[in-house]
């Protein structure tokens, strides 16, 4: 396949900070790649590298040539940090930004697309939070860009604004477009994504499609037993499983939901009172977790509490 984006060994520092430490990776025509990882771990100038909009050094080329020699029609941008003009409609800013390139889509369909058909004429000041991100969402797609690189797209949408978005992103990859996102929502990766790289202080910990780095360092599925549990708990419960108690949480590793009703009764001969009970398979932030030993999309996090406990 067509590679559109392709990286080698980029590294940035802000004086004794190492922002990106060695970042290699493509991505080829159509694909959509996610960039995952907290604050402060490298995405922001990891996408401001690769559009060159700041120096790094090592090697960066988009359609086969250096960023700065791309036909910017063909990119569209969305920056983390995006204040357009407040007192512009809605539909004002998507048409100015429109004015800027020599063949864009109908801004009316472009704003329809990112569902502000009903607030385009609202000026950007007066849009909530979410609606003024759309805008900002629109303001990249106006040009029908060939590349598309957005960088932490739906923060501050609402949950179902975000699905709306989501589809739409969707729609463009089936087309053809090629799409880097940044996040912080592993779901949003889970959903999207073809391929995700694990960015953390810098480096990419992993770059694989969702359903191998699951696989590979997801781990097992697990029943979170909700209530005030201490470590006693687990030497009382007769029960061929792991467990753990963390942060007062029993974890009980390896369980398939029909064995669910075998732990019940465990507890109960335990003489253990709980809460609730939840089943979950392992996904994306469980394998950060794995990785990295830090937490994304939830503070602290269940394989940080392991770990600490496990160093006392």
């Amino acid at each position: 396949m067509d590679e559109v984006l392709v990286a080698s060994d980029v590294r940035r520092a802000y004086g004794d900070t190492v922002a990106l430490d060695g970042v290699s990776l493509s991505v080829t025509a159509g694909e959509v790649l996610a960039l995952v990882g907290p604050n402060g771990a490298g995405k922001t100038t990891l996408v401001r590298a690769l559009t060159g909009t700041t120096d790094a050094s090592g090697t960066v080329e988009l359609f086969g040539v250096p960023p700065e020699a791309v036909d910017r029609d063909r990119i569209g941008l969305l920056p983390q940090s995006f204040d357009p003009h407040e007192r512009l409609t809605a539909r004002e800013l998507v048409s100015y930004y429109a004015g800027l390139y020599d063949d864009t889509r109908d801004v009316d369909r472009v704003l329809d697309d990112v569902g502000l058909s009903d607030t385009a004429a609202t000026t950007y000041e007066n849009l909530s939070g979410g609606q003024q991100r759309r805008t900002c969402v629109a303001t990249a797609l106006v040009n029908d860009p060939d590349l598309l690189v957005l960088d932490e797209p739906t923060t501050g949408i609402d949950p179902a604004g975000r699905r709306d978005l989501w589809a739409l992103l969707e729609g463009l990859a089936d087309r053809g477009v090629t799409i880097l996102v940044t996040t912080h929502y592993m779901e949003e990766a889970q959903q999207l994504a073809d391929r995700v790289g694990l960015l953390a202080d810098g480096r990419l910990a992993a770059l694989d499609s969702p359903e191998r780095l699951i696989g590979e360092h997801g781990g097992d599925s697990r029943l979170l037993v909700d209530g005030t549990f201490d470590d006693s708990a687990v030497s009382a419960i007769d029960y061929p499983a792991e467990m753990r108690v963390l942060d007062e949480r029993l974890v009980v590793y390896g369980i398939r939901p029909e064995s669910i009703g075998s732990v019940v009764e465990a507890l109960e001969l335990a003489g253990l009172d709980y809460d609730s009970l939840t089943w979950k398979e392992p996904d994306l932030e469980d394998v950060y977790l794995e990785l990295t030993g830090t937490a994304v999309g939830r503070p602290g996090g269940e394989r940080a509490a392991a770990t600490a406990g496990d160093s006392q």
